[in-house]
């Protein structure tokens, strides 16, 4: 049978499906459930109005969001037992133990708060309301801790034992699968890059309203925030990815050595700019290249050794038996370099719009009384200047909101192929994981239906999120201006039925 048509590649095709997908949900829910919940407190704070509308329409936003990536996320998890069967068998002791407490988290403690900070605005003291989202944020935040201990014991496995009577791994120590190197990096970097793919969303949307000059003070206050959380996030973003690279040069040094094109061991060890060569024979024939950058970014140190492509092969052959212990060299190489291009070019995108906005610049004055509409608005004294800089700044601002997303999706991408062969490093070949019993035609049904069903969703996903970023910012009423002051309202709203008012 054509390898291209394997039962396996069609299941680790779908899956990859699935997971990318997925996974465009899952950053945007952690970052705006978090700046949702700071914009309802500056609200609690000071009850300036441009803060609870801002709040209003970015909570819109986060619960279609967040809507969206549990739908996916379910179907994900049924792949486990659809096309991965053998995989589930051997390591379901290991991995069953963080999914639960994920499930646990997600299903029952980030949805009892989301309901009541849906259906609490007219029920529930403001700051008993606000704890609520806050909640809901440090909710997604331990769902994504417990995800991703156990990928991170995918790339690393701790904390088990082999039990050859049975076949499987069985879990020893919980403890030091939640609390190994692996999880706390790669927690850190996936937080960090979450945040990126909020910050810019914001600065996309609220440039999308500001060009227009429409609903200023609210989108004045959602850019600013905004662009500083891309900055922020993007400085901690390479900093984390640079702790992992790290980690992954010490456990996994075939995946760096492939992100690298370094196909035998140098030292000191070049990083590489371009590279273009025969993965058949194991040579570059095209390499730009800089000295030492590799060996610091491995060992912090410009004149270690950094082992290539073909140490690490033979040395996995001897270790594990004959077999190409190598990684599809091309995306792990690609991946990790379109990782960090669209990462670093939203980072880049808000600096420029930190500094274009500083307050010194700032016109007109109806930016700083709060009128809704600024003729001729602009964002430096001198007008011309401001007329070019902010038109190309606007789009520019709009198109890069996807940019974190594509970084994402090829970092989990140069993550998972990187570690191929392997489905548990070290431990079960991700040939010997799929499902045996799964023909080639029931994969290629299941994929093509899931694919189908995915297109489905994105179109109404766009539709809603369209929908309510061109309504902007909701009207505010009485009601929501006067809160109750205790739980079930007071005798002034006691009355008032229950609203979902956005």
């Amino acid at each position: 049978m054509d390898l291209a048509l394997a039962p396996e590649t069609l299941a680790r095709w779908q899956f990859g499906i699935t997971t990318v997908y997925h996974f465009l949900f899952v950053p945007l829910t952690i970052s705006l459930a978090a700046l949702t919940a700071g914009l309802q407190t500056a609200w609690v704070r000071t009850e300036n109005e441009k803060y609870l509308r801002a709040t209003k329409f970015w909570g819109k936003l986060f619960l279609i969001n967040i809507a969206m990536g549990v739908v996916t996320g379910i179907v994900q998890e049924f792949q486990f037992g659809m096309n991965w069967s053998d995989y589930s068998r051997f390591v379901g002791d290991v991995f069953g133990a963080p999914l639960a407490f994920e499930a646990l988290i997600a299903f029952f403690f980030e949805s009892t708060f989301i309901g009541l900070w849906i259906f609490g605005w007219d029920k529930l003291p403001k700051r008993i309301h606000l704890a609520c989202i806050w909640m809901v944020s440090i909710g997604t935040v331990l769902s994504a801790y417990f995800i991703l201990a156990a990928n991170s014991w995918m790339q690393h496995p701790v904390g088990y034992r082999i039990n050859e009577e049975r076949g499987r791994a069985e879990l020893t120590d919980f403890w030091a699968v939640l609390s190994q190197n692996t999880a706390l990096t790669q927690f850190f970097h996936t937080m960090t890059a979450a945040f990126l793919v909020g910050g810019a969303f914001m600065v996309g949307i609220s440039a999308f309203h500001l060009a227009r000059k429409r609903h200023i003070p609210v989108m004045r206050t959602s850019l600013r925030l905004g662009l500083i959380t891309v900055v922020i996030a993007g400085l901690l973003t390479a900093v984390s990815g640079d702790l992992l690279g790290k980690v992954m040069f010490k456990q996994q040094p075939m995946k760096m050595a492939a992100a690298e094109a370094l196909w035998d061991g140098e030292a000191p060890a070049p990083f590489s700019i371009f590279a273009y060569g025969d993965v058949e024979a194991g040579h570059n024939t095209v390499a730009i290249q800089i000295p030492g950058i590799l060996s610091f970014l491995a060992h912090d140190d410009f004149s270690s050794y950094v082992p290539g492509i073909n140490d690490v092969n033979k040395s996995e052959q001897e270790r594990f038996g004959p077999g190409d212990y190598r990684p599809n060299i091309p995306v792990a190489y690609w991946g990790f370099r379109w990782m960090i291009g669209f990462g670093m070019a939203s980072f880049g995108l808000g600096l420029l719009g930190l500094w274009l906005t500083r307050k010194k610049f700032l016109l007109p004055p109806a930016l700083r009384t709060g009128e809704d509409e600024a003729p001729n608005l602009v964002l430096f004294r001198n007008k011309a200047l401001g007329e070019r800089f902010t038109k190309w700044y606007w789009l520019l601002a709009l198109w890069t909101m996807g940019f974190p997303l594509i970084a994402s999706s090829w970092g989990w991408i140069f993550t998972e192929m990187g570690r191929q062969p392997w489905v548990v490093y070290g431990v079960l070949r991700t040939r010997d994981a799929v499902s045996p019993g799964v023909s080639q035609g029931e994969v290629v049904t299941s994929m093509i239906v899931f694919t189908s069903l995915y297109a489905v969703l994105a179109v109404i996903e766009v539709r809603l999120l369209l929908k309510y970023v061109k309504a902007g910012p909701p009207e505010l009423t009485e009601d929501d201006l006067n809160p109750p002051t205790k739980i079930g309202g007071d005798d002034q709203n006691a009355d008032r039925p229950m609203a979902f008012s956005y």
